[in-house]
């Protein structure tokens, strides 16, 4: 409802928009932020919020071409922009996709314990629970599903930071984002 608590990397890709009454937070142009290290590019943070164990849920609709990486992603762990994690769901795995990756320094490398073949996006929204436990490191990501997840990692390089929304390089919209969690 408030875009503007929300800090993109590129605020001309980002926009509110209204989908069938309702607002949305619409990333809908292609980013001309350039990260540092091979990672993200459209990247929307939740400005004045960091979190340890929290969970968070959004819906996602994809809106771009279909292809092996459609994505959409979720940033959390966020402390810098070379330093954080990302669930990235898209339509195929592989090294590069569909996994839970941590930038730290360096490009993203994938931590992911397990992880799906792929998610199908199709057209519709889809509801997106990520779950992060930081005594233990537990990372798990839902989708439409939230009895299993989708992919799931132990990870404790980040234990705190914020929140974020977007897509390595696509195009998506996003709307009723609820996060519970204890603050830093």
């Amino acid at each position: 409802k408030d875009a503007a608590r929300w800090i993109p990397t590129d605020s001309d890709a980002w926009k509110v928009t209204e989908e069938d009454g309702t607002q949305v937070y619409s990333l809908c142009g292609a980013s001309r932020y350039e990260p540092e290290v091979r990672s993200p590019r459209n990247i929307s943070l939740l400005s004045d919020i960091e979190v340890t164990d929290f969970i968070l849920e959004v819906k996602i609709r994809q809106t771009g071409r279909e292809y092996g990486h459609r994505d959409g992603c979720v940033f959390f762990g966020y402390t810098g922009p070379s330093q954080f994690y990302y669930a990235h769901m898209a339509t195929k795995a592989d090294e590069h996709a569909n996994s839970i990756f941590l930038v730290n320094e360096a490009p993203r490398v994938s931590v992911a314990a397990e992880r799906t073949d792929g998610t199908d996006w199709g057209k519709a929204y889809h509801t997106i629970r990520v779950v992060r436990k930081t005594g233990t490191g537990l990372i798990q990501v839902f989708f439409d599903d939230m009895k299993k997840p989708i992919m799931t990692a132990e990870n404790t390089t980040f234990l705190s930071g914020k929140i974020g929304l977007g897509s390595f390089d696509d195009m998506a919209n996003f709307k009723d984002v609820r996060l519970w969690g204890n603050k830093k």
